[in-house]
């Protein structure tokens, strides 16, 4: 009899047994006495079952960072340790390149470290389709829809990327702009470039407008790519008025190319980011922004990996609301 035969006999998941097996305190007495109760019905020897467990299962998180740019990624994981700092779970951070695959990356640290769940911040569609078979721990995806996904020990916490993206065009397009560019990520490599970049798709397509498909520049999420891709874009000579960054990383950066290179904004050229991040605030003119709620994001996906690690609960799907913040970097183009 594994501990696995434990853990599915009495009811309770492989997280609680081991902290029954250890003689952890943060257990509820009912559990207690149904593992034991299995454990004294079985002849287990009480000293070599834990070890057992610990061999096979460590206590930690893994939480898997998409990207080592992306400042909403580093204030969901600053949340994440806050939570977790009240548990007994200690936490293991790995960042990756956001080109890389998250998921191979987490089920190498799960064979080697052997976490009892992972978060993972940030995704790809064919990632998560060629190798999260291999990840047998409970799992969620942190920004990034899993739903249909369909796998039972994945679930997701994510803003609406295509509504929140088509809400960011359809201001642009309220305030007056037609020529528009857009800079965001690989959408062959990162699920969310691609379904914000449908947003804006079907926000034109809502006012009986196209999408010029040369007016999309590909850039990494950080400030220096940003702004290397709006000097670009500004070189090439497109006319613009305004610009939708897919992250508000990308969208300072494209508002430094556009200051050195002698234009304005707003006057000249309008500029609406995504995730509102608190350093847009600071910036002259404030960054107008799609926010995403990082304390919701947090809080969500660590009580949904908490119930699925100590209850065994299945998967779950949250889509937490963000909201267009319209502060000054962008204004009415006549």
């Amino acid at each position: 009899m594994t501990i696995k035969d434990l853990a599915r006999e009495s009811g309770y998941s492989l997280g609680t047994v081991s902290r029954v097996l250890n003689g952890h305190p943060n257990v509820s007495e009912k559990a207690r006495k149904a593992v034991m109760a299995v454990v004294e019905a079985q002849g287990f020897e009480l000293n070599t079952n834990a070890k057992n467990l610990k061999q096979s299962h460590g206590d930690s998180i893994l939480i898997v960072v998409k990207g080592r740019g992306n400042e909403l990624f580093a204030d969901i994981v600053e949340r994440l340790q806050a939570i977790f700092s009240a548990t007994r779970y200690p936490l293991i951070i790995d960042y990756i390149d956001e080109l890389d695959s998250e998921v191979h990356r987490a089920a190498a640290l799960c064979r080697e470290k052997k976490p009892l769940g992972v978060l993972f911040l940030g995704g790809s569609r064919m990632n998560f389709l060629e190798e999260f078979s291999k990840i047998q721990a409970p799992s969620v995806l942190v920004t990034g829809d899993a739903r249909e996904l369909n796998f039972p020990n994945l679930s997701s916490v994510t803003t609406d990327d295509r509504e929140g993206a088509a809400c960011a065009m359809e201001y642009l397009l309220q305030s007056g702009h037609r020529d528009i560019l857009v800079l965001g990520g690989n959408r062959t490599l990162s699920d969310t470039s691609r379904v914000r970049y449908e947003g804006c798709v079907e926000a034109l397509g809502r006012s009986g407008l196209t999408f010029d498909e040369s007016r999309y520049y590909t850039c990494r999420y950080s400030y220096r790519a940003g702004y290397e891709t709006m000097t670009k874009a500004l070189y090439d000579g497109l006319p613009c008025t305004a610009v939708f960054a897919m992250a508000d990383v990308i969208a300072i950066g494209a508002i430094r190319a556009i200051r050195e290179a002698g234009r304005h904004v707003p006057s000249d050229i309008s500029v609406i980011g995504y995730d509102g991040l608190g350093i847009g605030d600071f910036l002259l003119p404030k960054l107008s922004t799609i926010a995403q709620p990082t304390e919701a994001l947090a809080e969500n996906s660590a009580a949904i990996l908490l119930d699925a690690i100590e209850s065994g609960k299945p998967a779950r799907h949250v889509i937490v609301p963000y909201s267009l913040s319209c502060k000054e970097s962008v204004q009415q183009h006549i």
